[in-house]
């Protein structure tokens, strides 16, 4: 029998038994989509925070109060970061520059629209050492010595989706900060800021969707009492960043917080690597279960075509010609099915990649990350997809190839 002849013959079998094709089919679209789906968004994620940490200068250290705990509060032996700790960090050896910054959230007011938003409190010179490509539209001006200016991230400036401009240049704008006080009563600090400048998108969210003003205005307005939430150090080179990270250290112990950008990557691919396995086993259990789908399949339909493969037999099949009748049909299942479940999953990647759109501590915008598809691992999917496929039709095309004609037509 030509190849032609089993084709036909394959398509017309799975026809005549739609419906539990379709749902077996749908197995398989179910079980590759959702590994194509998940190897998008995880894919998606390294990438994202990939290219945020490779807009910093690598010769960075952040440094906060101590390890927090998952729900952000500082262990019992943090210390209070102030000039007298900027002061012996700023003295050790190898350490170009400490820059202490105030950190928190404000609700933004301009021409009666509103706005959450992170502030940063720094000296405005001291950008370019944490992000060297740093650069802003133009008529912006640094003015590191005015409390009253303001610069303003490029996607606070200009949220996603907006037609116009949130802040322009030049713009007053009304930055509230809400406190509870030791009475546990609430207070309201409000300060007006002129924006001087607006920056250029930097590729680095915390930037993008900050406003950076400097210290005394931040201490000011954020109620920090001259306590800084963050120091971040830069090292004479990025060959120093583990020296000075060691002699921090050994200075402070535990009650200082040290990380590098270095450091966060290396726990994010290591993160990583554990959700590529997780996914993998998950994706593997899905398609394993269309593969018993497909096994069910066609054992029922050897049963239901006994009398079929009889009188085929009798006219001179020969076993290998009902063995690849059904591994055929085995096939296009699994054509069909992980074709349709590269498409899908490709598609659901970026409805979920929308729909799961998050906003930002402290405000903001929400911060959607794209999913990222390797035409390797999709080709990957695909192919184990349709070889678990062709796998799965073995047992019953054997059993089909085994059947005694004389067996088959007397079957009633």
């Amino acid at each position: 029998m030509n190849p032609n002849d089993l084709f036909s013959l394959s398509f017309e079998a799975l026809v005549d038994r739609k419906v539990r094709t379709l749902l077996t089919i749908l197995m398989v679209v179910l079980g590759c989509s959702l590994v194509v789906v998940l190897n998008g968004l995880s894919a998606g994620q390294a990438a994202f925070l990939e290219k945020q940490f490779n807009t910093l200068a690598a010769n960075v250290i952040f440094i906060n109060n101590g390890q927090r705990s998952f729900r952000g509060e500082a262990p019992p032996t943090s210390i209070i970061i102030n000039d007298v700790i900027l002061s012996k960090i700023r003295s050790l050896p190898n350490v170009q520059d400490a820059i202490p910054e105030y950190a928190g959230s404000v609700q933004i007011d301009t021409n009666g629209n509103t706005q959450r938003a992170s502030i940063t409190a720094m000296d405005p010179n001291k950008i370019p050492v944490i992000l060297p490509n740093i650069d802003y539209v133009d008529g912006s001006s640094v003015k590191p010595s005015d409390s009253s200016a303001a610069l303003v991230g490029d996607t606070i400036a200009n949220p996603p989706g907006a037609d116009i401009a949130f802040i322009t240049l030049g713009q007053t704008i009304k930055a509230t900060f809400s406190y509870s006080d030791s009475s546990g009563k609430q207070i309201q600090v409000t300060r007006n800021f002129v924006v001087s400048g607006v920056l250029k998108p930097s590729g680095n969210s915390m930037i993008d969707r900050s406003i950076i003003i400097n210290r005394d205005a931040g201490n000011q307005l954020l109620h920090k009492q001259n306590k800084y939430d963050q120091i971040i150090v830069a090292a004479t080179t990025p060959d120093d960043v583990d020296t000075v990270q060691q002699e921090i250290s050994d200075q402070f112990g535990k009650t200082l917080g040290v990380t590098t950008p270095s450091a966060i990557m290396a726990v994010r691919t290591q993160t990583a690597s554990g959700n590529a396995a997780f996914i993998l086993m998950v994706g593997i259990i899905a398609l394993v279960v269309g593969a018993v789908g497909i096994v069910t399949t066609l054992y029922n339909s050897v049963t239901e075509r006994i009398k079929e493969i009889g009188t085929m037999k009798a006219i001179g099949a020969q076993n290998s010609t009902i063995l690849a009748l059904f591994l055929v049909e085995a096939s296009l299942i699994g054509l069909i099915g992980a074709s349709l479940g590269v498409v899908i999953g490709i598609a659901g990647g970026y409805v979920l990649s929308i729909a799961t759109t998050t906003s930002v501590a402290g405000g903001g915008p929400p911060t959607h990350i794209p999913p990222v598809f390797d035409l390797m691992d999709i080709v990957k999917v695909w192919s184990l997809s349709l070889m678990l496929s062709i796998v799965a039709g073995i047992y019953p095309a054997w059993k089909a190839s085994r059947l005694s004609p004389m067996v088959a037509l007397r079957r009633d």
